[in-house]
């Protein structure tokens, strides 16, 4: 505890709470953009960290993190674009809030209980970081490839239509996330021909297509005057998360747990931990039928694993220097740069320096409440913008990150492409957000399943040998398996009852 309070005054420089305030600024700007992600914010900032001391630099990156991850949740509200695909694990909750005049209520619930998350994955980084690191460091491709399956399966079965077209989604998504040369054969797959599909489809450009530029569509088919609802939310931005804490203290604290203990795991981190939150949610509340309808306790669970995930990306990168996320990648060589070598002994060597970083961390998520409520209310009169007129600004900023990606036209053909089929996707009633998990999880899934086998030579017994794996397993078969037997169990009864 005596490096915890020799470290609070580094945190709170001038130059550092300057950095955090300035930095917060642009990580809600870049977090805001649809297609500007919070890896390519860290990605910018790093030039500029070559000028600070290790502290303001390493402030800098957790501050623009924290505010660019809930800032892709403006977008997700409020036009039905998803900043990341963490957004997408709730956006038909959030989008329907805002429709049905409750945006304020969305929005404030997602930075508030992002704010808690962020803090309890701090306190947790702060009293446990070598022990769960070791624990992270037992998974091995047989138990991601559990964990990436546990992922896609919960995306299936909290589809807000039926499990099967659920199912049809995740599939559209697991095939696009095939298409080009890297996988584990390094042969080129699905390119016809095309050079810029060897690289496969980047994920932002499809899913700014899957859900902006279909819902561009969506307003030229069925025209109205408004984005959205303009109704007043009547409670506010905070008033209503008074209540919504009171009403779901289980969610906040459960949602902060699986947050933590899945952003420890390399490679995991706030897609999976927000998909298996809102799941696990799902799956416990006393309402699961208005979950996909306008239902904040889903959000409220999942913004707290959101970042309370990003948090725990950050014990693997310090304890033994393994970057849990991309974010993380990018830091590692930021300390490296500084003389700070991560691993076992950056808790003897530089301790101060290491709980100033922690100090930031809760600095970044308080601070993130007053700029997220000016972020929130300036963002509110885009619902008040003519249809006609908003929908083309949209297309314009979509364009924009389409290219911003690889500065290539191809990622905007990918949009556009995209954005026909999340049209027809929806027209037939088939979910999106699935899609954006297949996806996104499609390599990781295909990595760590051939990983596992060459280790194994072939064996399929092999992803129950270990213990770890072997329960994640059974539980991802159980949650296949449990709604199958009671559908037959209630097939039996109901054959068996008399007419």
């Amino acid at each position: 505890m005596t490096a915890f309070f020799e470290a609070i005054p580094l945190a709170f420089q001038p130059e550092v709470l300057l950095v955090v305030f300035l930095l917060a600024v642009f990580g809600m700007f870049v977090g805001a953009i649809p297609g500007l992600t919070a890896t390519m914010a860290t990605a910018l900032l790093v030039p500029v960290t070559f000028f600070m001391e290790p502290v303001p630099a390493i402030a800098a990156i957790v501050t623009a993190t924290a505010m660019a991850i809930f800032a892709g949740d403006i977008p997700a509200a409020l036009l039905r674009i998803p900043g990341t695909p963490a957004n997408a694990a709730y956006i038909e909750d959030a989008y329907r809030m805002t429709k049905s005049g409750r945006a304020e209520e969305a929005l404030g619930a997602a930075l508030v209980f992002s704010a808690i998350g962020g803090i309890f994955g701090t306190i947790v980084l702060m009293t446990a970081a070598p022990a769960l690191a070791e624990i992270a460091l037992r998974f091995s491709s047989f138990e991601y490839f559990w964990l990436v399956v546990l992922g896609l399966s919960c995306a299936v079965f909290v589809s807000p239509s039926s499990a099967p077209r659920g199912l049809i989604s995740l599939f559209i998504g697991l095939f696009a996330a095939t298409v080009g040369i890297e996988n584990p054969a390094g042969q080129p797959r699905y390119t016809f021909g095309s050079v810029e599909l060897l690289s496969g489809i980047q994920f932002i450009p499809a899913m700014i297509g899957l859900f902006a530029v279909a819902e561009v569509l969506r307003s030229v088919a069925y025209p109205g005057p408004t984005a959205g609802s303009v109704a007043p939310s009547g409670s506010g931005i905070f008033r209503s998360q008074v209540t919504n804490l009171r009403r779901y203290p289980v969610q906040v604290v459960r949602g902060s747990v699986v947050g933590s203990g899945l952003g420890i795991l390399p490679g995991a981190g706030a897609d999976i931990a927000a998909w298996i939150s809102y799941a696990i949610s799902k799956r416990f509340s006393k309402t699961p039928e208005k979950y996909g309808t306008g239902h904040v306790e889903g959000l409220v669970e999942a913004g707290a694993a959101n970042n309370s995930a990003m948090s725990g990306a950050w014990i693997p990168a310090l304890v033994f220097g393994i970057p849990g996320d991309s974010i993380t990648a990018i830091v590692i060589g930021v300390l490296y740069i500084k003389g700070i070598n991560p691993g076992p002994t950056i808790f003897i060597n530089d301790p101060q320096m290491i709980y100033a970083i922690f100090v930031v961390f809760i600095i970044a998520n308080v601070i993130m409440l007053p700029l997220g409520w000016a972020a929130i209310k300036a963002a509110r009169p885009i619902l008040s913008i003519p249809q006609n007129v908003l929908m083309p600004i949209i297309l314009m900023f979509c364009i924009v990150g389409a290219f911003a990606i690889n500065n290539s036209v191809f990622g905007i053909w990918v949009m556009l492409v995209f954005g026909v089929i999340g049209f027809l996707m929806e027209e037939n009633d088939i979910p999106i957000a699935p899609a954006i998990l297949g996806l996104v999880l499609g390599p990781m899934l295909e990595h760590h399943f051939v990983t596992a086998m060459i280790r194994s030579q072939g064996s399929f017994l092999a992803f129950f040998e270990r213990p770890i794996a072997a329960g994640l397993g059974l539980f991802t078969i159980a949650i296949w398996l449990i709604p199958l037997a009671l559908l037959i169990l209630r097939r039996i009864r109901h054959s068996a009852s008399p007419a």
